[in-house]
């Protein structure tokens, strides 16, 4: 539950920002940015976890970087397994916020700058609210797609108890040890959170569906 409200806090801004200029924006290469946010989907979770343990290694700049500056080493360690997680987890926010912002029509942007609205206003006042569904659906998307994850916590954080052991290891590792019960406890657990976290996004969309028209 930590790490995936850590994940959905990094990921809600990021979403916003990157949602946003790919919806609004044309450059060249954007077919390729696009491509590159949507690669973790397309991945084996091992495959990216071991390129991410790579990364974040301590011979790696940014491994490097981290052991000097806080003292220990980024790969096993709850950061490095927020990190990961941030990174796995682009398309799942990046991709449902861009299509929200992409249905915001054109001329109401339009409207609100000849208004005199400044960027930032029109995001705050128009845009946002238009595009919550999309939003809301990035992140739930994105809670519950690291609630389940396996692949990438295993590779990258390792299962150590009250640090790096998510549910889904938890769950793995009760069925290795034959402990059924327990195993299904945590499964309907993790059933029930992504099923109330659902409902209540769909709750939300809708009402706020109502009061925009």
């Amino acid at each position: 539950m930590r790490l995936a409200a850590w994940t959905v806090a990094i990921l809600l801004p990021v979403s916003v920002l990157a949602g946003r200029a790919l919806a609004y924006r044309r450059f060249r290469g954007k077919g390729l940015v696009e491509a590159l946010v949507m690669l973790p989907l397309v991945l084996p979770p091992t495959v990216f976890g071991f390129y991410l343990l790579v990364a974040f290694g301590r011979n790696s700049p940014v491994g490097a970087f981290w052991q000097e500056t806080f003292g220990h080493q980024l790969v096993f360690s709850f950061e490095g397994l927020v990190l990961a997680s941030v990174i796995f987890n682009l398309p799942f926010a990046i991709q449902p916020a861009q299509r929200g912002f992409e249905a915001v029509p054109a001329d109401i942007r339009e409207a609100a700058a000849c208004c005199g609205m400044s960027p930032l206003t029109a995001l705050w006042k128009i845009e946002l609210p238009l595009a919550w569904p999309g939003l809301m659906t990035a992140m739930v998307l994105t809670f519950a797609h690291t609630l389940g994850e396996f692949g990438i916590v295993l590779m990258v954080g390792g299962a150590i108890p009250g640090e790096t052991k998510t549910i889904a290891i938890a769950i793995y590792d009760r069925v290795q040890a034959f402990d059924d019960q327990s195993a299904g406890i945590m499964a309907a657990t993790l059933v029930a959170i992504s099923l109330v976290t659902i409902t209540l996004t769909y709750a939300l969309s809708a009402r706020v569906g109502r009061r925009l028209s």
